[in-house]
């Protein structure tokens, strides 16, 4: 069998003198030995001929010691004979024969340093002169050179006759230092050794050349190692090249490792990174550095590589172990590696076997065990026969209960489930489950490892068990395992035994996400995932509470899958199973574990928000927020799931446990879900799921106004002391601060920067003293910054306990009734909740005070939500079970169905919030007094955007209420605020032409609104959706006229007419429509005047027939002008501008004709004529045209467009008709200055 590596030479390199050249210790020098000086002879002979740039002293004293050093040596003499030759020429030779070989290549005979050869290389450089020696090694090494940068696959040394012989060895590497040191340029160091890798004694000629030149050191090794293999004992330069590495890292034992580093990074040469870890701790016990670790950082380093981050060193390196596995030669580093293993091993179990184990050792064991897992379980390591036996013998010792032996015992034991080859044979088997038996009867071992967490038969448990505890991730295959799953799940392990031992494991004090390793909190969530303590009745809810209060932040991740798996072992009914085994009714069904009462949770909250605040620190165990988030997590998510049961709980007769609402109204849930988002980063995988359940039970604690909201203000800060002390306040103090808010606001404004300063704590014991003070803010002789303080500090109230300072505001600010022998009673929250508009009932004052409004509206939000919750709960509560529900006493109303029940609902809520809006939208109405003030207006005003803003929120979380509201009416003189100042209000263009379709019965009410509304969201929203229902809106109007009586023409179209002039002014395309309408209720006006005797009939039929054969000989004057003019100017005259309508050409062409000047409307004639009464009757009986007899009555055609004289005509008699043809006339005249002038410029 060849050697898979050379011997080491005897020429090595002394670390010593390595040392000292390196540090150019002189004196170090002197006292090595002659053979140690000789390597680096050459060094020391040219430092000796250099003149030295250093003049001083202690270089003299340097120098003349390296001249006693040299002197009394021949070779020195032969070293500068080499140094005393003319290397200018022997440069320019061997420029000349690498440029020859580069033309001829490398079987050319010519050479420019040596012409003829008589004798052989070896022979000639034994004769030769220095000069003739330098020539005959350069041609040599030259062509070396040029062979190694061929690619040919290399299996053997390159033969030289002058390198390979040892008995020239030492005068060869001096010319080849010598040579290097002169030549530096044309021989690149890195390059020289890669030749020299070559031949047979390359790994000595490279330490000789590093030893005397240190600085290249580093490039030596660096270039080695990136020009080596992946693999490099698989080739015969790679085992070359690791033997040379070696070597220069014994001779420089300080960078080994350096060079293994380097191994890893670049991911090269395994077997050197692993014989180098070996080399140095073998010169760490050589100097006795390392004096109880026999393996020094091999089994960290080896357990880094495999367990690391770094996916490509883990492949890299495990490849390199399968690889080494398959070749049999004995001299691997793979084998080198595992005999010292086995050594530390063996080491290990005799000292177990003599006595137990010290802290120490069993360190070193568990390492040492995590190691052989990593090789095997992810390097794929087979293990041999006597590693398997001494791995069980080190397992099964039994070391003492410290924390290191629990953790070499926990190790062990997942060992043995990750490795079940170890326990193969029957004898192996029968000891290591007698070991794990004695770990049962061991109560400080067994309460204190993941023993019993194996008992579960879950294969997925315990292979992360496993992994856990090895901190690694390996496969544990079924087949491979099943006989380790029958035996602990059967006779080491059953569940009972594991259940009723689980419960009296210690909880982890301060658990949190650095508490790193397999812990109780694993072991106790498999067992309640896979239902084994419902099935054994054993009681789990106080380890789980007291879990649950020892945790602390950063929250540990399994904390809230705990919760989870525990609330839904106590809320999950059980499948029926029909065994006759077991006791009871046959098929019955049960719930699981009792679940955590009232009074524990409020334990842990007691110290919260307490009165007592001194003696609450003192008597009562402070809980970190932490565990008040996660029981707070546990009663939302408890409570969803109940709800979501109840149904079937009551199909199953079982009486389940609920927490009652005022149980959560005590509980801080906004300070702590607000302290949640702050620090996510603390609570990862708690704040998600919690923020969704508080958003389905409590939206009144979700609204966005609390998340914009942030308590920690700058300016606090300042009024905090340098020690941290925070200000204090007492009721008294809050009562006397508002005595005087008119005459002397200062007081009340200092306090109230002070308790926007103090903590929450501390601020919520004087809440309802503050809050009570509520009234003293509404003057309106108070300033406003202290009523916007005021605010403020409510508002931080409000983070604390939202709920109960609600409650505590809508009684402060109640409206006072005038019986004093009959005060109202108290508001709860159960009253806010069955009816928020309590909220509403409150003092006048509060509705012209802007800050005190946005208080009242934020509170009837909040209730609202909370009614909305509250009727969705109740149904979730009192399910409809079967026929007989209908016939049930409670059920008054005779509902059958969950979808009426559905239905009753959402009309009660819209009810509800309709009232509200209407309510509200009353406010905003102007009143006499806001009238007779300014600052009345302006707090009106403000008043108005807070309520807008308000119905914006409610409209877009319920669009239906938008239609609800509308159809239901309110005030049209609110119309210009609600289209205007509501955002959303452009929903009603949806449902618009619904309300205006409704049914006419003795009331116009509803479409007239609609007409109003519309005109003014035409002027807010010009889009065509508006024109469409601004269109249908006219020719609704239109429509009616002919249907309407006079009384109803009167009540829709006298309010409705200063609307069509707001959509005229929207929409100037609808401007023909609107004044044929115009016309149309024009005719109706006169001719019910002419009923009712206020004109002679005979002038206004007169009038009328008049008007209407107008248009007839108009329509035929403007046919035979078609006619009569050329096709061309025909053209001309048809193609009318695109912005010119009907009416405005007839305007022109008046102009055009005297009858208008330029700029004049038709309405101005109009106006001058209507001054004098008697003009329409005049000018009606001067015209002399002819015309022939018209009936009126016959002519439905009123689409035909009007010109301006026949308009003027007819509005003439209007205003003095009747009231209706005044407001027509009128409405005609603002179209004429609004309506016609948009339109030309649209």
């Amino acid at each position: 069998m060849t050697p898979m590596y050379r011997p080491v030479s005897r020429r090595d390199i002394s670390p010593r003198v390595f040392q000292a050249l390196q540090n150019l210790d002189v004196d170090s020098l002197s006292e090595c030995t002659e053979e140690e000086i000789r390597a680096v002879m050459p060094c020391l002979a040219r430092m000796s001929l250099i003149g030295p740039l250093d003049q001083s002293p202690e270089c003299a004293l340097s120098r003349r010691m390296v001249f006693k050093i040299l002197s009394g040596r021949e070779t020195v003499n032969s070293i500068v004979g080499l140094l005393s030759i003319d290397f200018h020429a022997l440069e320019v030779d061997v420029k000349k024969e690498q440029t020859l070989r580069q033309k001829l290549g490398n079987q050319t005979e010519d050479s420019a340093l040596i012409q003829s050869l008589s004798h052989s290389y070896a022979l000639e450089f034994e004769k030769s002169d220095p000069t003739r020696r330098l020539r005959l090694f350069l041609s040599e090494l030259l062509t070396l050179m040029a062979q190694s940068k061929e690619m040919k696959p290399e299996t053997t040394f390159k033969s030289s006759e002058l390198l390979d012989q040892e008995i020239y060895f030492d005068e060869v590497a001096d010319v080849l230092c010598v040579a290097l040191a002169e030549l530096t340029i044309l021989l690149p160091i890195a390059e020289v050794a890669e030749a020299l890798l070559r031949t047979l004694h390359g790994p000595s000629f490279i330490c000789r050349i590093v030893a005397n030149m240190p600085d290249t050191f580093n490039e030596v090794c660096q270039s080695l190692i990136s020009n080596g293999e992946r693999y490099e004992e698989e080739s015969f330069l790679g085992r070359a090249r690791l033997e040379t590495l070696r070597s220069l890292c014994r001779m420089c034992p300080n960078q080994m490792l350096m060079i293994r580093l380097k191994c890893v990074e670049m991911c090269r040469m395994p077997a050197l990174a692993v014989l180098l870890s070996l080399d140095y701790a073998s010169c760490q016990k050589m100097m006795k550095i390392e004096k109880d670790t026999q393996l020094g950082d091999v089994v960290p380093f080896i357990s880094g590589l495999l367990l690391g981050g770094d996916a490509n060193v883990r492949t890299w390196f495990s490849l390199f172990i399968r690889n080494g596995q398959k070749r049999h030669d004995r001299a691997t580093a793979l084998q080198t590696l595992r005999e010292e293993l086995l050594r530390s091993l063996q080491s290990l179990v005799q000292m177990a076997v003599d006595e137990p184990l010290p802290d120490r050792c069993a360190v070193d064991a568990s390492a040492l065990l995590r190691l052989y897992c990593a090789l095997k379980g992810i390097a794929g390591m087979k293990l041999y026969d006597e590693e398997g036996v001494l791995l069980l013998q080190l397992i099964t010792c039994r070391p003492p209960p410290t924390e290191a032996g629990l953790r070499f015992v926990a190790l062990g034991l997942c060992m043995l489930m990750a490795c079940p080859s170890l326990i193969a044979l029957p004898d192996q088997e029968q000891r290591g489950f007698q070991w794990v038996k004695w770990l049962v009867r061991e109560e400080s071992y067994f309460e204190k490892s993941p023993a019993s967490s194996s008992g579960n038969g879950q294969l997925s448990a315990v292979c992360d068990l496993v992994c856990s505890t090895l901190g690694m991730r390996l496969l544990l295959r079924p087949a491979s395992t099943a006989r380790m799953k029958v035996a602990f799940t059967q006779d080491i392990f059953p569940e009972q035994v594991v259940t009723s031992h689980a419960v009296r494991v210690p909880v982890t004090p301060g658990l949190n996400a650095d508490v790193a390793g397999f812990l109780p909190v694993h072991c106790i969530y498999q067992l309640l995932k896979s239902r084994a303590f419902s099935k054994y009745r054993v009681p789990i809810k106080t380890w789980v509470y007291r879990q649950l209060c020892e945790s602390r932040p950063p929250l540990h991740p399994l904390l809230p899958s705990l919760v989870e798996v525990y609330v839904s072992s106590i809320l999950t009914l059980a499948p029926p199973k029909n065994n006759q085994n077991q006791s009871g009714p046959t098929g019955s069904v049960d719930l699981g574990h009792d679940p955590i009462s009232e009074e524990e949770i409020r334990i842990v909250f007691a110290n919260s928000f307490s009165k007592n605040v001194c003696r609450a620190s003192t008597d009562v165990q402070e809980y970190s927020v932490t565990a008040q988030l996660l029981l707070l997590y546990y009663a939302l998510l408890y409570e969803d799931t109940r709800l979501t049961q109840v149904k079937n709980y009551m199909i199953a007769g079982i009486n389940v446990k609920s927490y009652s609402q005022s149980f959560f109204a005590n509980l801080p849930i906004r300070y702590l879900i607000s302290q949640a988002e702050k620090e996510q980063h603390l609570y990862a995988g708690l704040f998600s799921p919690l923020l969704r359940l508080l958003a389905t039970h409590f939206p009144q604690l979700c609204l966005v106004e609390d998340w914009m909201y942030e308590t920690s203000d700058n300016r606090l800060s300042s009024l905090c002391s340098p020690h941290g002390s925070v200000p204090s306040c007492s009721s008294q103090t809050v009562s006397q601060a508002f005595t005087d808010l008119v005459g002397c606001p200062a007081p009340a404004m200092l306090l109230m920067q002070k308790l926007l300063a103090m903590p929450p704590k501390s601020l919520w014991q004087i809440a309802h003293t503050f809050i009570s003070q509520f009234r003293s803010i509404l003057g309106e002789a108070v300033p406003r910054q202290v009523q916007e303080m005021y605010r403020q500090v409510w508002l931080k109230l409000n983070s604390i306990l939202p709920r109960q300072l609600w409650v505590m505001t809508a009684n402060a600010v109640r409206l006072q009734l005038s019986l004093e022998d009959c005060p109202p009673p108290t508001l709860t929250q159960d009253h806010l909740t069955f009816d928020p508009l309590h909220v509403l009932r409150c003092d006048p004052r509060v509705f012209r005070c802007p800050p005190a409004m946005q208080i009242v509206l934020y509170m009837l939000k909040a209730w609202l939500g909370a009614s909305r919750t509250h009727l969705s709960r109740h149904l979730l509560d009192k399910p409809l079970c079967g026929p007989v529900a209908a016939q049930g006493p409670g059920n008054l109303a005779g509902v059958t169905s969950d979808s009426e029940r559905e239905e009753l609902k959402m009309a009660l809520i819209a009810a509800q919030e309709s009232s509200v809006v209407q309510i509200v939208l009353e406010l905003c109405l102007q009143t006499d007094e806001d009238e007779a003030s300014d600052q009345r207006l302006s707090e009106l005003r403000e008043i108005q955007s807070i309520v807008c803003s308000f119905l914006h929120q409610l409209f877009i979380a319920d669009p239906n209420l938008v239609k609800l509201v509308h159809f239901q009416g309110y005030p049209s003189a609110l119309l210009p605020l609600t289209t205007q100042g509501i955002p959303s209000m452009h929903i009603c263009l949806d449902f618009l032409p619904e309300l205006l379709a409704q049914p006419i019965i003795g009331d116009l009410a509803k479409q007239l609104f609609a007409v109003d509304l519309i005109s003014h969201l035409s002027l807010q929203y010009a889009l065509p959706r508006s024109f469409n229902v601004a269109r249908l809106a006219v020719n609704t109007l239109s429509t009616l006229l002919s249907v309407l009586p006079s009384n109803g023409r009167t009540e829709i179209y006298l309010p409705a007419l200063p609307a069509l002039v707001r959509i005229a002014t929207a929409f100037p395309p609808l401007v023909d429509d609107i004044v044929s309408f115009l016309v149309q209720l024009g005719r109706v006006c006169l001719s019910q005047s002419c009923l009712h005797g206020s004109y002679d009939h005979r002038i206004v039929s007169s009038l009328l027939r008049q008007l209407d054969q107008e248009m007839v000989l108009d329509e035929e004057e403007h046919k035979e002008e078609e006619e009569s003019v050329p096709v061309k100017v025909k053209e001309e005259v048809v193609a009318l501008p695109q912005d010119d309508c009907p009416m405005e050409v007839d305007i022109k062409k008046e102009r055009e004709e005297g009858e208008l000047e330029e700029g004049e409307l038709p309405d101005a004639k109009m106006n001058n004529v209507l001054s004098n009464s008697t003009a329409p009757v005049d000018r009606i009986q001067s015209d002399n045209k002819t015309v022939k007899s018209f009936d009126f009555a016959t002519s439905n055609d009123l689409s035909v467009p009007f010109t301006p004289t026949q308009i003027r005509q007819l509005f003439k008699l209007l205003p003095e008709s009747s009231l209706m043809g005044a407001e027509v006339s009128r409405t005609f005249s603002q179209l004429c200055n609004k309506a016609i002038l948009h339109k030309k410029i649209y």
